[in-house]
């Protein structure tokens, strides 16, 4: 696979600045503009905004606005097949006898943000860069089963699969972001993470990028040409509060227009307004304890606490999980099923949820031998005391608080627990280093239960694990996901699926905690709000602001600049 293509060319920074300003800069004044701007207030910061490399949840929303797929999935969530599936990038498609290619064919109208065309060209490249292993792009996983994409001619892309699978199609289209590659091709694959696309990228969706600045906002402005249609705003822009518990204020007081998740005080504040409602939907969240089952700085070597089944059998029966559950979220959450959400068809509502049970934790630690041999209240195994620290990310109230539940819960049978809060940005980087014994995780799955493989499948190489932060590796769970993921019948799919998670519960890789209700809160102005469960974002561009309750920042002209204050005024205009 090329790491790079070689020609006379500008220099590629040159050149993406270039189209940056064309992109960017370029906005002329329209008669239907005054169309108005969303504020989204949010916590946590993208990582990246090259699609290859995002692994946060905000980065995700943004690129979603950048980007067209191929096709996107119906409104039920299938996964199977290409049923209900529609077009976007690709105006149509066609399978192949045998299923092992299927044809897309272009929309001839398609453009970068550059004005360059979008061609087959680019859906080719897009699955060489993405799989590259140079890149690491967690996106990866999901592209195994592709082999290659051919191009027919400049709108005819053909993609190659290895084999059949019921979830083919889905996993090619959800998976693969088409990149341009006359930006990216001559970019060295190990040198992306440190590329102007990936803090500037040049997209082809509705939107266009007009800035980021790290810690403080994300704006994008309305592709007024977009071949899917010109977007019902004028702009929406991602504004970082360094207070997540602030954040439903900002709503309340028409410094931002949505927050994606309320409960309690806030939420009660959100209704009681006559500037915000509240907005149930359904979602694709989740949160676990996930242990690391293998050393620190070491992914080959056991954990010297964690490492052990039955130590952490005994840990999980400390916990109750409803407990934690009901004083984190109200009523706002369901107790966690496993690795998967309630709105994926492989849940199964029916199946018991493990209770807490502290007198078999202690009998179990007893037989261990970990024991409270000097009376401290912090049992000791061969010197080691049963200690272990659990890490959560600080944007994150709801995790922090199910923490010091979950600490008081092990104090109770005698572990001694170390509670890490630690900035979002480097949350992540010491889960991808495996720098952590138990950590707080928070997952938005994937539509397909099939993303729980790429969490809790066994890594192909231990060093480089991809999604599985713990290390935890089960052959059984593999050939169950494995089965599942081939499998065209959904009730012999399911059974697969349910197997593994029965695996996964049993090993005690994790503790599936809950399953937040999720409630928005969001500005009376916003109309024509659709919330999917596959991504609340993924209809922003079809909000309308209403035009008898539109604000100062809404008649700001697209081309010109608007620079939100944190926590003040976002109406004001100033240089870019």
């Amino acid at each position: 696979m090329p790491t790079s293509r070689q020609g006379t060319r500008r220099p590629l920074a040159l050149a993406v600045a270039a189209l940056l300003l064309a992109a960017c800069g370029g906005e002329r004044p329209t008669s239907d503009e005054g169309r108005g701007t969303v504020i989204i207030a949010t916590a946590a910061d993208a990582d990246f905004l090259l699609p290859a490399l995002v692994t946060q949840l905000v980065g995700k929303q943004v690129i979603d606005q950048l980007f067209e797929p191929l096709a996107v999935m119906p409104a039920n969530m299938n996964t199977i097949g290409d049923v209900g599936f529609q077009p976007r990038l690709a105006k149509s498609w066609e399978w192949a006898a045998d299923s092992l290619s299927i044809t897309f064919r272009l929309d001839p109208r398609a453009r970068w943000h550059d004005g360059q065309p979008v061609r087959a060209g680019d859906v080719r490249f897009s699955l060489e860069f993405t799989k590259d292993p140079a890149v690491a792009s967690r996106q990866a996983g999901g592209l195994e089963s592709i082999d290659s994409i051919s191009v027919s001619d400049s709108l005819t892309a053909v993609a190659w699969f290895s084999r059949r699978s019921a979830e083919q199609f889905f996993s090619l289209v959800y998976n693969l972001t088409v990149m341009p590659e006359h930006l990216l091709a001559s970019l060295p694959r190990d040198k992306v993470r440190e590329a102007e696309f990936a803090r500037a990228p040049v997209g082809n969706g509705r939107f266009r990028f007009r800035r980021w600045e790290k810690g403080a906002v994300i704006e994008l402005v309305a592709d007024t040409a977009s071949f899917r249609g010109r977007p019902s705003i004028d702009r929406v822009m991602w504004s970082i509060s360094p207070d997540p518990t602030a954040l439903w204020g900002r709503v309340v007081n028409e410094e931002a227009d949505f927050v994606e998740m309320l409960r309690g005080e806030p939420l009660a504040k959100v209704e009681a307004s006559t500037t915000s409602r509240a907005l149930p939907y359904e979602g694709l969240d989740y949160g676990f304890v996930l242990f690391n089952v293998r050393a620190q700085g070491n992914r080959r070597q056991s954990h010297p606490v964690l490492g052990d089944l039955a130590t952490r059998r005994a840990l999980t029966l400390a916990i109750d999980r409803q407990a934690v559950t009901r004083n984190v979220f109200d009523t706002l959450a369901y107790t966690g099923l496993g690795p998967v959400v309630r709105a994926q068809w492989s849940a199964d509502t029916t199946v018991a949820i493990p209770g807490q049970n502290v007198a078999a934790a202690k009998a179990m630690l007893d037989s261990l031998g970990w024991r409270d041999a000097d009376g401290n209240g912090i049992r000791e195994k061969g010197g080691r005391p049963l200690r272990f620290s659990l890490l959560a990310p600080s944007s994150s109230s709801a995790r922090r608080q199910a923490s010091v539940i979950l600490q008081a819960q092990w104090k109770e049978v005698g572990a001694d627990v170390t509670l890490e809060d630690m900035e979002f940005n480097a949350f992540i980087e010491s889960i991808q280093s495996g720098k952590f014994d138990a950590m707080m995780h928070g997952l938005h799955a994937d539509p397909s239960p099939s993303d729980a493989r790429g969490t809790f499948g066994s890594p192909a190489n231990p060093d480089s694990p991809g999604s599985n932060f713990g290390g935890y590796s089960n052959l059984a769970v593999d050939a169950a996901f494995d089965s599942a993921m081939t499998e065209f019948d959904p009730v012999r799919a399911k059974a697969l699926y349910q197997r593994a998670y029965a695996q996964i519960q049993s090993d005690a890789a994790a503790i599936f905690l809950y399953e937040p209700k999720p409630v928005a809160g969001i500005s009376r102005r916003i109309e024509g709000v659709t919330m999917p469960a596959s991504g609340w974002w993924t209809t922003i561009a079809d909000w309308k602001i209403s035009p008898d309750k539109r604000i100062a920042r809404d008649k700001i002209p697209l081309g010109a600049p608007l620079l939100p204050v944190a926590g003040g005024d976002t109406a004001k205009s100033g240089a870019p």
